[in-house]
């Protein structure tokens, strides 16, 4: 079993290298890692960093110019060759040391999607206004798709990949998460929760979304219920 780790990164100079560390930590038994950086078009010297990786069992795409999350999420999932795709950003919000209990439900055959709950788990550091953004977002995912989550906007997403391989996303920002949970659960996937332990940054240390995202996010979720 190989599972594919897609970490999209961009002007994450200062974190990096540690997610990465953390990452190739992790012990996962007897599934074989495979990580995949894309670098969105970084400009803060991140991608001479992802330069020293290259032939260590890391496998880096770069981007010429900034392209947007969801864009570098879908060419993560193009590369990939696993059996399950695993979503991780490069900053430290999220923490590799979850990624037994996200496999968990897949490898003993619960789920085909998995998704890491902050709600269901430990919350530090976490905004008002991004706190009260996420509530809403898996409120409208259970209202509209009848999802049954707690957590649609977390980056922890674990998928089998025929499964997200076999989405058509056209997301190119941060969008990504609305879009995909909308088609999984148009086309009848039941999603797994299982809790997470999140620390949360502010936008002074690198947090890039903006409340002019979750607009689009809300968009996106009222969008596909009625669109392919």
């Amino acid at each position: 079993m190989k599972l594919s780790i897609i970490i999209p990164v961009y002007n994450e100079r200062a974190t990096i290298q540690e997610v990465i560390a953390r990452v190739r930590a992790v012990e996962l038994g007897g599934v074989e890692k495979e990580i995949i950086v894309i670098d969105d078009g970084s400009v803060d010297g991140t991608g001479d960093i992802l330069g020293d990786f290259v032939g260590q069992e890391v496998i880096v795409h770069s981007f010429a110019s900034n392209l947007g999350k969801g864009a570098a999420l879908r060419k993560g999932i193009e590369i990939a060759t696993g059996d399950l795709v695993l979503i991780q950003d490069a900053d430290l919000e999220y923490d590799p040391q979850d990624y037994p209990a996200l496999l968990e439900p897949i490898l003993k055959g619960r789920a085909q999607v998995v998704y890491g709950s902050r709600f269901r788990g430990r919350i530090e550091g976490m905004q008002v206004a991004n706190w009260i953004g996420n509530r809403v977002f898996a409120f409208l995912a259970n209202v509209l798709y009848g999802a049954g989550i707690t957590d649609e906007a977390t980056a922890y997403k674990v998928f089998r990949a025929e499964v997200i391989k076999g989405l058509r996303i056209r997301a190119r920002r941060f969008e990504f998460c609305p879009e995909v949970t909308a088609k999984l659960s148009k086309r009848g996937y039941q999603i797994h929760e299982v809790p997470i332990h999140y620390q949360g940054r502010s936008s002074e240390e690198g947090k890039k979304i903006r409340w002019r995202d979750g607009l689009v996010a809300i968009w996106t979720l009222f969008k596909y219920r009625f669109v392919d």
